[in-house]
């Protein structure tokens, strides 16, 4: 296979993270690209038209241990969108050109007027893919990225908007008739997410890469305040908004199920562990048990991607061992 290097106008290094502006603050950016596929091709809430669900013309790139990517991974198994969207997974260390792949994971599909053979082009970085839509890009590569197969582009870099797309928009080519946003709900589901975000999905990640004290604690002390608020939620129903199961689940889950392997030491998110939320604990092995969603939990190249990852947090790469966790300990939450 055949190595693709982009013509591109300014050399590219996925820079940490700067905190020395913002107070010792995290601040995450806003993703570039935010096309819609849509069951017509028509032009969605943003960005451009052209693009029209079809089977096998898109292709998700993720990494395993980006909880980002994770929902979108959750949404693509439970909307049985295995043989209509196409996959690639990096490699668990991110370096500073970005996550990598191996050539086999790298493959550009169907990426013509490259001047060589389109099935033996592949990258090496994630960001040679962004380079090749835009020669200008010089801010952070991020999974995930949904890439049109047949247009050479991407189409979003927006795991929230990924997550709806896989939701509504492949119904008539393929998918299941599962609805994580269901119009009655939608609603309440916007408004929860609006607080799983800020103190639980960005929240870790907040307290993790503060540079201050105070900055820390702004994080770490809402984190836990609506992990307790949840713990209660889930202590009368299944999921979180009673027996059916929505994006919102999709969102929580990917930070529970990191939480007591990574988030309690690497981000020094420790005033208590997922274990110790008994409904919480067993509303993650719920999830984790049902059918292809084990395969999209990875903890040991979870751990090898965050402790070996990020030198300003953890200097010696070593990578600790444990906790033991069985997430096939029976739940009993059917009854809920």
């Amino acid at each position: 296979m055949q190595k693709i290097t982009p013509h591109a106008h300014k050399n590219f290094v996925n820079a940490w993270y700067d905190t020395s502006q913002s107070g010792g603050r995290f601040e995450r950016k806003e993703s570039s690209f935010r096309n819609w596929i849509t069951v017509d091709g028509a032009a969605g809430a943003s960005g451009v038209a052209g693009f029209k669900a079809a089977t096998n013309r898109y292709h998700l790139y993720i990494s395993l241990a980006c909880p980002w990517a994770h929902r979108t991974l959750l949404t693509r198994k439970l909307k049985n969108l295995d043989s209509i969207i196409t996959i690639s997974n990096t490699l668990p260390y991110m370096g500073p050109k970005s996550w990598r792949f191996t050539p086999d994971q790298g493959r550009l599909f169907m990426h013509k007027g490259l001047g060589v053979d389109d099935q033996d082009s592949y990258i090496e970085y994630l960001y040679e893919l962004y380079q090749l839509v835009d020669p200008n890009y010089d801010s952070r590569a991020t999974v995930p990225v949904l890439w049109d197969k047949q247009q050479q582009t991407i189409v979003s870099n927006e795991s929230a908007e990924i997550v709806r797309m896989f939701n509504s928009a492949f119904n008539s080519v393929g998918a299941n008739d599962t609805d994580l946003y269901p119009e009655h709900l939608q609603s309440q589901i916007d408004e929860l997410n609006n607080i799983l975000y800020p103190t639980i999905n960005n929240g870790v990640y907040q307290a993790g890469f503060a540079t201050t004290q105070a900055a820390y604690e702004e994080a770490v002390w809402p984190l836990f305040a609506t992990l307790d608020q949840l713990e209660q939620r889930l202590s009368s129903q299944r999921y979180l908004f009673g027996k059916c199961l929505t994006e919102s689940d999709c969102r929580l889950f990917p930070t529970l199920v990191r939480f007591d392997s990574i988030y309690v030491g690497h981000f020094k998110c420790g005033l208590r562990r997922l274990v110790d939320y008994p409904n919480l604990w067993a509303y993650t092995r719920d999830i984790y048990q049902l059918p292809g969603i084990a395969a999209t939990v990875d903890i040991q190249y979870n751990k090898q991607h965050y402790y070996g990852s990020h030198p300003t947090i953890n200097p010696s790469g070593i990578i600790p061992v444990g906790p033991v966790q069985d997430f096939m300990t029976p739940h009993h939450r059917s009854h809920l």
